[in-house]
Order: structure tokens, then sequence, then C-alpha cells
């Protein structure tokens, strides 16, 4: 039969005496803990009495080790294989030494990455697709009764899309449009085929930098305030707020958004398309001596209407993907500042990699029949 072990400190003829009894074991360890915390610090001339002490096993050692110290330990009155208990767990506390880390394998490491990235990457396509069904739905429930129309939200972010989008577009396009043709009349002249400058500027412009340009200073300038406004609503439970109220917020917010940019983002290509082709001219004037009506009747003359088309049928598709890509992480955010600002950079990282990626399967669908 067990008997719960005990502690007891008293003084007897002048001296502090520590009387130890019952079974030292796992069984009553918890009890002798609180014992000994309740104990406090012993002194080091404190004399140990062991007599009514009935069974001692490692955890008991351990308890008495850390309250006792090595030197009063080795010096109870115990049996030899208690004592042998004792040195076993003294050399197993003093030679602890922490874990060593596990060796690092950079393949495993880059393996880990890997599955990391690509676990990531399907759950963003996952919900981006959701969120993008979920906005088309929500589209199909508004668009046949005028009275849930936002009209005032869409004019506010039609004007913030587009109007105050239209001189950094075009400045940056013209720009890029006088590069390519300085560019273009630099290599070309080598060949004596400066004219084919204006065809170089005419084609590059309506079919891929002027939807392209405006599109990623779109992904950088109007996702990320999608993403900046609708995360600081949800980190301040606004959001929240409405659907408490019964309203969407798919309605409400993001709806708005995306009809803007289907409409900011066509008329922002065709400003782009203008203003590159008017860098160009103005380098063909300066540089190659060809008139603006001589520019003008040469790229009439040689490029089609399709150039025009093509770029044109991108626009709304990159419109669409920027805008959903934008929201989707607004309503992402976590509700601290950190979360802001980490799911605007990834606004605006997703929304430039996918217009890149979509403007290179536009190109070779386009080849394929021959635009």
């Amino acid at each position: 039969m067990q008997e719960n072990g005990y502690i007891h400190f008293n003084q007897a003829e002048g001296r502090d005496c520590l009387t130890l009894g019952g079974d030292w074991t796992v069984a009553h360890y918890i009890d002798l803990k609180k014992q000994l915390a309740n104990l406090g610090d012993v002194p080091q001339s404190v004399t140990c009495n062991v007599e009514s002490m009935k069974k001692l096993d490692t955890a008991g050692v351990q308890l008495l080790y850390r309250a006792l110290g090595e030197h009063k330990l080795r010096q109870l009155p115990l049996t030899e294989q208690q004592h042998n208990l004792i040195d076993t767990v003294i050399n197993a506390c003093s030679n602890q030494e922490p874990p060593s880390p596990p060796k690092s394998n950079g393949f495993v490491k880059m393996l880990e990455r890997i599955g990391i990235f690509s676990s990531n990457l399907y759950r963003n396509q996952r919900d981006l697709l959701g969120f993008m069904g979920a906005t088309l739905q929500s589209a199909a429930q508004v668009i046949g009764r005028p009275s849930r129309w936002r009209v005032t939200a869409f004019v506010a972010q039609l004007e913030e899309t587009g109007l105050n989008a239209l001189p950094i577009v075009a400045l940056l396009t013209f720009l890029v449009g006088a590069v390519v043709a300085f560019l273009g009349a630099t290599v070309l002249s080598d060949f004596g085929a400066s004219i084919y400058t204006i065809n170089l500027v005419g084609f590059s412009f309506l079919r891929e930098f002027a939807v392209l340009l405006t599109a990623i200073m779109l992904a950088g300038r109007t996702a990320s305030a999608f993403t900046a406004q609708l995360g600081s609503m949800k980190a301040n439970e606004e959001i929240d707020a409405l659907r408490a109220q019964g309203l969407n917020p798919l309605e409400l917010l993001v709806l708005p958004r995306v009809l803007a940019m289907l409409v900011s983002l066509p008329a922002l290509t065709l400003v782009a398309m203008a203003s590159g082709i008017g860098g160009g001219m103005v380098i063909s004037a300066l540089t190659l001596d060809i008139s603006p009506a001589l520019f003008l009747h040469i790229f009439e003359r040689d490029t089609g209407i399709n150039h025009f088309w093509v770029g044109m049928i991108k626009a709304p598709v990159f419109a669409f993907v920027i805008a959903i890509i934008g929201c989707n992480e607004g309503f992402k955010v976590s509700g601290s500042a950190q979360s802001v600002g980490e799911h605007t950079t990834s606004s605006v990282v997703q929304s430039i990699f996918m217009v890149i990626l979509l403007d290179a399967l536009f190109a070779l669908f386009f080849m394929e029949i021959n635009w």
C-alpha cells in the first residue's frame, strides 16, 4: 500500500531539520512538488532525516535534486540501491544537452517551397473563380431591376478609375510611342527601311502596347486602390455592418467598381493608342523628316482595322480580371493594417501577372486565326 510522500521542516536543539517521509514516487509527484514550493529555499545547513522514507524513484530524486542540490542529496543516509539511482539521475541531469536541430536538406526545402507555392496558387485561383462567380450572380440579379442600380457609386468610380487616370496613361504611352519610334528609326535606317517605323508604331500600339500598358497602369493604380478601400472597410467591420442590415456587399461595393473598370479601360485604351501613335509621329517628324500628313496616310493605308479590334477585344477582359482581383483581395483582409498592406501588394502582383498571361494567350489565339 502506497503512503503519500511528505516533507516537514522544523528546528530541534537549535538546528534546522528536514524530515522526508512516505513514498517519493511519480504517483505523488504533483503533491510533493507543491509541498516543496510552499517550503521555499532550503538552508544549506539543514539536516535531513530520511528514516521515514519508504520508496524513492527517479521522479522523487529529481525533486530532491532541485530542492537540496547535488552535494546534500549525495549525503543522504539511503540504501546503496537508492544511491545508485541518485547517481544515475544526477548524471543524466548534468549531461543533458539541448537536442540538435535536424540537418537541413536543400533539396527537401526546395520541394517544400514548391509545394507551398503550388498549394497557395491553387487556393487563390479557386477563391478567385468563386468570387468571380458570386459577382456575376449578383450582376444577374441586379441587371433587371433598375431601382437597385448604384448609379452614383458607378459615376464616382468611373471618375476615379478613368478620368483621373487619363493624364498619366496619355503621358506614359506618348513617351513609349516616342521610344519605339526612335528605336525603330535607329535600327531600320541601317537597312534603308526607315519608312517602316510608321508600321512598327502602328502595329505595336494597336495590338499590344496601348492595351497592355494601360492595363498594367490600372493594375498598379486602381486594383491597389480597390483592395485598400475594401480592406479598410473590412478592418473597420463596415462590410459586416452592411451584411447585418441585410445588404449585399457585392452589389453595393463590387459591381460599381467592376462596371467602372469595364468602361474606363477600353476608353483609356483608345487614348493610349492615339497618344502612342502621336509620340511615334513626333519622333518620325523630328528624326526621319516624315510629315504628320504622310505619317497618317501611310498608317491608314498599311494598318488594317483588325489590328485595332485585337487591342479593343482585350481591354474589357483585362478590366474585368483587374477589378475582380482587386476587390477579392480587399475582402480577404483579416483586420490589421499589416493585412491591408499584404493584400494590396498581392492584388497588384496578381493583376499584372494575369494581364501578361492573358495577353500571351490572346497573342497565340489571334496568331492561329491569322489576325
